[in-house]
């Protein structure tokens, strides 16, 4: 079943769950601007400060705004509807947002959409111009998340699996540490990957041969703690070899789990979102194994797969074609699961 993008006006999406400000215009669902800000000074805290994120949004939010609108050409007037993030994040960042677009479609008198940031993500990928088809396995895999989603519908999925421990993200960043980069070090380990030897060091794939649709990574980086502090010293070239081993014990995890779960499914069409699809090795081994199983494989580019503000106005656009919209009572939340875990019998 397709897709289908109803003719909705001019939707502004804003997304600050965490440390990017971001505002989008969706015309008629197609995409007239995106502004992205990303807050680069949380690189020498190892880290995002939530306090110094939610300044720095405070600060951002009405120039990217005025910066969305100018570059699609409209004003403030031509808005239709807003679309938000509510939820998940860091609770400062997301109330920054919040309040802005409940501000603005008050003054406005115009309908506000809460949007969950998972959700978001699944559906990025119809930013693209191949789309998938619904149903769909979703792996939505980032610094803070890591699950497998079967998405029916907008607003109907199933849960499938999630880590039990760290995000993918989280694990390059902390092995990237490990090794001396700055972060964010999935970009980083990418690009190291590539000049390295991926058989030089065989790191575990933990619950890779397990039925289960679950991952878990903390046994990987506590190998790669452990192989590092056998070493009197790391030379450039072993550090590129590790990355690159690091690098392929992750997308073997991902890609094995993701395409089990879709086959014992009966799903056909394959969905890769969130910060880590923008990894270059897990792109590619996705698309040759969709292609050798008759699958479709659908990622959004780099600049969709990072925290955006054109996914939360496509959503926006999504859940105001079935009726759905939000007051003024909607509230942020800084924990809220897409999906339950189903509880074990």
């Amino acid at each position: 079943m397709s897709l289908a993008i109803s003719k909705t006006g001019c939707i502004l999406g804003i997304e600050t769950s965490c440390d990017e400000t971001s505002a989008a215009i969706l015309r008629d669902g197609g995409l007239a601007s995106v502004v992205v800000s990303s807050q680069f000074f949380h690189d020498k805290f190892g880290g995002v400060v939530p306090e110094l994120a939610s300044r720095a949004h405070v600060r951002s939010m009405l120039p990217i705004v005025r910066e969305a609108y100018s570059r699609a050409g409209i004003t403030s007037k031509d808005l239709t509807a807003i679309a938000v993030t509510h939820a998940p994040g860091l609770m400062g960042s997301l109330l920054v947002g919040l309040n802005f677009a409940k501000g603005l479609s008050l003054g406005l008198d115009i309908p506000l959409v809460g949007i969950h940031h998972i959700e978001a993500h699944i559906f990025s990928a119809l930013l693209e111009q191949e789309r998938p088809e619904l149903p769909f396995v979703a792996l939505v895999v980032s610094g803070g998340h890591t699950l497998l989603i079967l998405v029916n519908d907008v607003g109907s999925y199933e849960f499938l699996g999630e880590t039990l421990d760290d995000a993918a993200g989280e694990a390059f960043d902390k092995v990237g540490k490990m090794l001396g980069m700055d972060y964010p070090a999935g970009p980083e380990i990418d690009r190291l990957a590539h000049e390295g030897n991926p058989a030089f060091v065989k790191f575990p794939r933990a619950l890779m041969n397990e039925e289960n649709f679950d991952f878990s990574f903390s046994g990987i980086k506590t190998s790669v703690l452990y192989w590092l502090k056998k070493q009197s010293g790391i030379s450039v070239d072993m550090k590129k070899d590790i990355a690159a081993s690091f690098q392929r014990a992750m997308v073997d995890i991902l890609v094995t789990k993701t395409l089990r779960a879709a086959e014992a499914n009966g799903i056909t069409n394959i969905v890769c979102v969130g910060g880590v699809s923008a990894n270059s090795e897990l792109r590619e081994r996705f698309k040759t194994e969709c292609s050798h199983r008759g699958m479709l494989f659908f990622v959004p580019r780099p600049l969709f797969s990072t925290d955006n503000a054109a996914m939360i106005a496509m959503l926006g656009a999504l859940k105001l074609a079935s009726g759905k919209v939000s007051d003024l009572s909607l509230a942020a939340h800084p924990r809220l699961p897409l999906v339950h875990r189903p509880k074990i019998q």
